[in-house]
Order: structure tokens, then C-alpha cells, then sequence
């Protein structure tokens, strides 16, 4: 019955959805448009997408809004701040440049898309460029866009994800804590983590 019901064919995918709109042929670029950029600068955070030949990564980035600099209409300038040190989404961009971002930005419905390519360099004048608190990244993303064009509003809006949270919602997700203790057999101790957590990522947020 499953493989009965499974979509396996462009054709029969089209089939399904139809032909896209005019509006959403029309809003895709090969550049940074002014309104696009415009974006990019109110933009506080952004999911990052890479890939390999070991698969796809998708990683959060977030500073204050503009992080992600716009060098020139086909550029990006995206610092690579202090993380765990896997070092996923860099070890993914040397193997293969491919990348892709989401930017959201708080209050506002639609999202940007952009995809390009990506090179790490660790050029001093950029490193300055993005220091915070005298701290500069660790490298620095140089993105040459491909295409970019905003999403519609219609995810934000069934997620509700800019509804103000009560201040008194209890917590209904595992913390970390207790995700690494069940991970781990046991071998962390979760609330001791939990507990020093908020305090470690204050010392280490630059």
C-alpha cells in the first residue's frame, strides 16, 4: 500500500502541486537585490546548509541583527564564532563549497533563501572587521551567491513562531542535561551540566 501511494516521479509530482505562481518565478535573483540586502541587515539569525559526500548538515547562526554582511550584491561575509568544535558545516565547505541559508527575522513572516558557494579564510582585516568585545571568529564564510528570493509567510504564520511565550509556560522539552545523561548511560552528570550551563555559555559566547 505505502509504495502504491509513493511519489517517485517529477511528472507525478507536478501533478500533485501544479505549476507555481508568476510571483514565485518572479522573486527568485542571481544577486543581492537593495530589498534582499535590506533583509540580510535586519536578519539576527539564520540556518546554515552544507553538504558532503557523507550527507547533509544544517547548523544555527545568530549575532545581532546584520551579522551576516553584505560585501556586494553577489557576496556574504558570514563569521564563524566560537561553537562545540565539531566544526561540521566548515569540515562540509572544504569538501564541498555548496551552501544554503535561511535568514529569519523576528516579527517578520516572510524568510530569505539564498544558496551559493562558499570559501573559509582567516584574512586578518576581515577577522577585525567582525571582532566583538575584542574577540575576532575563528574564520570568516566568503559566499558567492547563486540565487536568492524571500519565502512566504505561511510557515511562520501556522507555527506561530513570533506569538509572545507566557513567562510562567513550564518547560515541556528534556534539557540538555538530561539528554546527555540518557545519552550517556549515565557517565554525565546532566543536572550538574544543566546547572553550570547558562553560566559556561555567558564565558564563552565570543
Amino acid at each position: 500500500m505505502t509504495e502504491l501511494h509513493t511519489i517517485d516521479t517529477l511528472a507525478q509530482l507536478e501533478a500533485l502541486y501544479g505549476r507555481p505562481g508568476e510571483a514565485s518565478l518572479r522573486k527568485v535573483t542571481d544577486h543581492l537585490h537593495p530589498h534582499y540586502q535590506a533583509l540580510i541587515a535586519a536578519s539576527p539569525f539564520a540556518v546554515l546548509a552544507t553538504c558532503s559526500g557523507d550527507g547533509l548538515d544544517t547548523s544555527p547562526r545568530g549575532d545581532p541583527p546584520g551579522f551576516v554582511a553584505v560585501q556586494d550584491e553577489r557576496t556574504l561575509l558570514l563569521p564563524e564564532r566560537r561553537g562545540n568544535h565539531r566544526i561540521d558545516s566548515l569540515r562540509n565547505i572544504v569538501a564541498d563549497p555548496r551552501v544554503a541559508l535561511l535568514f529569519l527575522i523576528p516579527g517578520v513572516g516572510e524568510t530569505l533563501r539564498v544558496k551559493g558557494r562558499a570559501r573559509l579564510t582567516v584574512a586578518p582585516e576581515l577577522l577585525a572587521r567582525f571582532c566583538v568585545d575584542g574577540k575576532p571568529p575563528q574564520c570568516v564564510l566568503v559566499i558567492q551567491v547563486e540565487s536568492a528570493y524571500f519565502q512566504c509567510a505561511r510557515a511562520i504564520q501556522r507555527s506561530k513562531l513570533w506569538a509572545p511565550v507566557p513567562a510562567d509556560t513550564p518547560r515541556t522539552v528534556p534539557t540538555p542535561g538530561a539528554i546527555l545523561a540518557a545519552l550517556s548511560a549515565g557517565e554525565f552528570d546532566g543536572a550538574t551540566y544543566d546547572r553550570e550551563l547558562p553560566q559556561r555559555q555567558r564565558n564563552t559566547l565570543y
